[in-house]
């Protein structure tokens, strides 16, 4: 029994299809994507990371120069209150 040539090609292996790799806004390629988990896999992963790196960067700079909420809050283009936040989470230890 020959099988159908179009029911053949949707079983071939993943490595002989040929897809486009447009990769994203982080990595322009998948393959070369830096990513320990792909945004797409679990799309609030990527922003609770980017926070988590924005909080640690607030915290690292206000303690190395001692700034005030306002001018770190104009540093990192953030509202006061975030930086109130920030502020808050890291002295109960909580978050970054």
């Amino acid at each position: 029994m020959q099988r159908d040539r179009r029911q053949t090609s949707i079983d071939i292996l993943p490595e002989l299809y040929p897809y486009r790799d447009d990769g994203c806004e982080v990595s322009p390629s998948c393959l070369c994507c830096p990513l320990p988990i792909c945004k797409y896999d679990d799309p609030g992963w990527l922003l609770r990371e980017q926070r988590q790196k924005r909080d640690r960067e607030v915290l690292t700079l206000k303690q190395q120069t001692g700034k005030s909420v306002p001018q770190l809050a104009h540093h990192f283009r953030l509202s006061q209150r975030t930086v109130h936040r920030i502020l808050h989470r890291a002295a109960n230890g909580k978050g970054s």
